[in-house]
């Protein structure tokens, strides 16, 4: 068996059975590829599944300090660490290994940050400057559309930029595809309803129902990449940190339904979380808001 072909079959096992996006595929497919070239697997030489079983801990633990060195931090590492174990699970599957438990390799630890949120006003001042900024008028109007979906709405940028033209015409909620191939349901304000309208009255390419709906410059599918150019370049003129990306809109999306009140399992199921875990991350960023308003507003707040 060639390397190409252990690589295939773990990529096809991420689509079919583990249900991966295509960017978590290709990151998976690259970090086993690194983990093949440490273990002299190169393009020439053949490798059984047998091999990638009798992989240890110790393996694992030369191969991540190598990608240390190599530059790599915390959260890197620890992410890598998880895809190699899935992996090697796998090829010990294959090999036949009932228990097919991976190497045991204690991650480094991981300080989870605190999400940052914008302001409602930063909110509508970045999608606005966005249209004002943009070199035509049906881009701006595109990525006017695309910010207050984030925001408003609470989308993951690929979920935003995944909808084909099948969703028109909006109502007042839309099922979106999210990680894991999960659909749930989101709310539409008019807001969103009318950016969105606005966009699809000026742009110049057909929008049918198998076809993207944000649409590039070239009329292929809109991408992340010119989405995150658009905002930088706002929160640029705005003067707003670096922070303030595309992902930020539905960090704030979450914190400010949070401030206003919702319930956590509410957020979770708005959101697309797996688990309320990973939501609650959103009661410190709160916590967090709260603290800043008091220090900004509180008359004796500077008295020693």
């Amino acid at each position: 068996m060639t390397r190409a072909d252990v690589l295939e079959a773990w990529g096809n096992h991420l689509v079919q059975a583990r249900r991966r996006s295509p960017h978590t595929t290709r990151a998976y497919l690259a970090t086993a590829a690194r983990l093949l070239d440490f273990l002299g697997k190169d393009i020439t030489a053949g490798v059984t599944w047998a091999e990638l079983a009798r992989c240890t801990s110790e393996d694992l633990r030369r191969h991540l300090a190598a990608r240390r060195a190599g530059g790599i931090g915390n959260a890197s590492a620890a992410r890598e660490l998880s895809a190699l174990k899935a992996f090697l699970t796998f090829a010990r599957q294959q090999a036949g290994d009932a228990m097919a438990a991976p190497p045991r390799v204690r991650g480094p630890r991981v300080k989870k940050g605190i999400p940052r949120p914008v302001t409602p006003d930063e909110a509508v001042s970045l999608a606005a400057m966005a249209d004002e900024l943009a070199s035509d008028d049906w881009i701006g109007a595109r990525d006017r559309a695309v910010l207050v979906l984030l925001y408003g709405s609470g989308l993951r940028i690929s979920e935003a930029l995944s909808l084909t033209g099948s969703v028109m015409p909006l109502g007042d909620r839309l099922v979106v595809l999210g990680k894991g191939n999960k659909e749930r349901v989101v709310p539409i304000l008019p807001i969103v309803r009318a950016a969105i309208e606005d966009y699809l009255a000026r742009c110049p390419w057909p929008i049918s129902a198998d076809t993207a709906l944000f649409r590039g410059a070239k009329g292929g599918a809109l991408s992340q990449g010119m989405v995150q150019k658009a905002m930088a370049r706002a929160r640029t003129v705005l003067g707003l940190p670096q922070t303030a990306t595309p992902h930020a809109l539905r960090h704030s999306f979450a914190t400010h339904l949070l401030g206003a009140g919702a319930d956590l399992r509410s957020l979770q199921e708005l959101l697309g979380h797996a688990s309320l875990g990973s939501t609650q991350i959103y009661t410190q960023v709160d916590a967090a808001t709260l603290l800043d308003v008091y220090r900004n507003a509180h008359p004796r707040e500077n008295e020693s």
